[in-house]
């Protein structure tokens, strides 16, 4: 124990937050399970023997339903501590991959060397490059029939508009992948077979890899060299940089996201994962080397800044929270800066509360460490923080901020749900708080007509998994009922209406007069509201009343209760009583002169549109783009992959529900796709029809 408790408080240069992210199916956890089994092996953290308790540990976690512990893994590599965030490759679960990235100083790209570069790849890769994640990338699964190295190299350039530069070549490549030569050090490691390759040797290029070697080291040095100066400046006068310059450049260039190294092996036979260890140390950045984090101070709206150390005050960021059956809720934190201690107290700006830590714990491949305290840079669990949700800072009252939160999209699906038994129903509840509290992109509503309750999404199986957890961790049993779209509502039109609220009923009445004015704005902006009012028509102390009347017309809309959105509504005049107005005969005035403006200008139904992508061999893909058409897609672009073919469009999600059985029924189980929200669009008028109706 001794011997890990020192290793807590590493130096920031030392410390590597990382995530390893990619497609489904390109080998995420096998990688993870090896870089377990090293570092575990080379540190003795826990009894692994020979991987197999590491291997075992992950099957644990899998009869568990989710896996908890994969959010956030520590183990120590050369003299570095590296942290692990594994990331999930299906796109239902983006917001998984979302947080992760925000909290992850860089990023271990997988892609499978037959596949390539996939839809998830992009998404993923869009991610990062949205949060500035310098990114290694490693072709795995090079032991497989069809697998590619250079065309991977090419589709990153093209798909991805990437500047790979590959670090290494492989010997051999499929059945006959035996190992990989390293450019930077111009040396060939070759993998003994009969110990899954954990050991290697060193040895001289082999004959026939020696001209293929050269060239791809100038095409190295000569990219690397394009963004680093002390490099051109070598490279111009024919000079051989040292390796420790080369390394140098290689890391200003990753970090400074100009260029991305790439590595090449098998995880699943051992091959490469030791020298990819090695590649996180050398190129991916410490807390040290990224920017300062921003924020905002929640007193006074300015911009304030935070050095990544233990100096600082204290700021850090809630990323995920997890049930766990030990210790209950866990919510795992990143630490920006200052010095984290259990049993004290820390601030949340959002609730403007303390809340007191309870215990800290250091996740570990297989077991979870206590300490006493964690510092900058580091990302530990916290037990007992009971009023925090995912994107929360933490933060001394004293000094508050509030750091950027993460980029939650609104569901798209929402599927009505009730519990098959009394019992279940004070269960269901709870369940659906904690599973709300863990993922924010899980909603939760009650439909005010016919009380029942909703649960919204990012897609179908989101929802089938999530209900899927209710039955296995909670044991809630219920009904589901059809998926529902989320439509919205909104106007095309510009009009005025006045909202008048006036009741005498003996003694005091009510009265509260408005006239409003709604106009349409941009897709995706929300609700603005405006106050023109002059010379006192309406008294200031009502204006907030009008405002609250307002937003709560907008929760449920003229056309078919939908929410509306993307309106600017402003009250220009409106008149008052002496005695008979209030802020509810205000609030009521609000709510009728916004639903009668709206009625007036042009209201429309608005559909949330996915954009598809369909892989399909070409001998289906007459039927795939003709089923495509009846489901009003609008094909984007078409393209090849290899010998598949790809199908890009645009689709309203209403017409894609079941469409995983009609692609396997007309294609043999050959073609399979991937589906994310776009944008919003106007649903055309006999189908809004129809809605509206039903």
């Amino acid at each position: 124990m001794a011997e890990e408790t020192k290793n807590i408080n590493y130096p920031l240069e030392k410390i590597r937050n990382i995530g390893i992210a990619a497609h489904i199916d390109a080998g995420k956890t096998t990688t993870t399970e090896r870089i377990l089994y090293y570092t575990g092996r080379t540190y003795k953290i826990g009894e692994v023997h020979e991987g197999t308790a590491v291997m075992d540990w992950m099957e644990q976690e899998q009869e568990r339903g989710i896996t908890i512990t994969s959010a956030a893994t520590t183990c120590f590599w050369k003299d570095c501590r590296i942290n692990i965030i594994d990331t999930p490759g299906h796109v239902d679960f983006t917001i998984e991959v979302e947080r992760s990235l925000r909290v992850l100083d860089g990023c271990v790209a997988l892609f499978g060397a037959v596949e390539g570069v996939e839809p998830q790849s992009e998404t993923v890769w869009r991610q990062a490059d949205r949060y500035h994640v310098p990114r290694i990338a490693f072709i795995n699964k090079m032991d497989r029939t069809g697998a590619e190295f250079e065309k991977n190299i090419q589709q990153m350039r093209d798909q991805l508009g990437a500047h790979p530069i590959p670090l290494q070549l492989p010997i051999g490549r499929e059945d006959k992948f035996k190992g990989i030569v390293d450019l930077v050090e111009m040396k060939a490691i070759i993998f003994h077979d009969e110990n899954l390759g954990a050991k290697f040797d060193i040895v001289d290029i082999p004959a026939d890899y020696v001209e293929q070697a050269k060239k791809a080291r100038e095409f190295m040095i000569e990219k690397v060299a394009e963004h680093d100066d002390e490099l051109m400046h070598k490279f111009i006068e024919g000079l051989e940089p040292t390796i420790p310059e080369l390394k140098g450049a290689i890391r200003r260039g990753t970090n400074a996201l100009k260029i991305t190294p790439v590595l090449v092996g098998s995880s699943l036979k051992n091959k490469g994962v030791q020298q990819l260890l090695d590649a996180v140390v050398d190129y991916l950045p410490s807390p040290k080397e990224v920017p300062n984090v921003k924020g905002i101070n929640p007193n006074d709206d300015t911009e304030i800044e935070r050095k990544h150390s233990d100096t600082d005050p204290l700021s850090c960021f809630a990323f995920k929270i997890a049930s766990d059956k030990f210790v209950g809720s866990l919510t795992y934190i990143r630490i920006y800066s200052g010095i984290l201690t259990s049993s004290s107290y820390v601030y949340n700006p959002r609730t403007q509360r303390k809340e007191r830590l309870g215990r800290l714990l250091l996740m570990h491949a297989n077991k979870r460490e206590e300490i006493e305290e964690a510092h900058a840079g580091n990302i530990c669990a916290a037990v007992g923080l009971k009023d925090v949700k995912t994107g929360d800072t933490l933060c001394e009252e004293a000094n508050p901020i509030v750091l950027e939160s993460l980029f939650v999209p609104e569901p798209v699906i929402w599927m009505a749900i009730e519990p098959k038994t009394k019992a279940d129903r004070d269960r269901m509840s709870e369940a659906v708080q904690r599973l709300v509290s863990e993922d924010p992109t899980f909603r939760v509503r009650t439909d005010a007509e016919t009380t029942q309750t909703l649960v919204g999404g990012m897609g179908e199986l989101h929802l089938e998994i999530k209900i899927d957890i209710m039955k296995r961790e909670y044991n809630v049993e219920v009904n589901v009922g059809k998926p529902q779209v989320a439509y919205k509502e909104t106007i095309n039109g510009t009009a005025e209406a006045e909202g008048k609220f006036i009741k005498q009923t003996g003694g005091r009445g009510q009265y509260g007069h408005a006239c409003l004015r709604v106009e349409p704005m941009e897709r995706g902006k929300g609700i603005e509201f405006v106050n023109e009012t002059v010379g006192g028509s309406i008294p200031r102390e009502y204006i907030p009343a009008v405002e609250d009347g307002v937003i709560d017309a907008c929760t449920n809309g003229i056309l078919a209760g939908y929410p509306v959105v993307d309106v600017k509504a402003t009250v220009f005049d409106g008149s008052f009583h002496e005695v008979d107005s209030s802020e509810i005969a205000f609030k009521m005035a609000g709510i009728l002169g916004f639903k009668e403006a709206f009625r007036k200008a042009k209201p429309v139904l608005l559909e949330p549109i996915m954009l598809v992508e369909v892989i399909v061999p070409e001998e289906y893909m007459g039927d795939i783009i003709g089923d495509l058409n009846s489901r009003r897609c609008i094909i984007q672009e078409m393209s090849n992959r290899g010998h598949l073919k790809v199908i890009k469009g645009l689709v309203p999600l209403s017409e894609m529900f079941g469409y995983a059985t009609a692609i396997r029924s007309l294609s043999q189980g050959r073609a399979n796709y991937t589906m994310e929200p776009n944008s919003y669009q106007e649903v055309p008028k006999q189908i809004a029809e129809k809605i509206m109706a039903g």
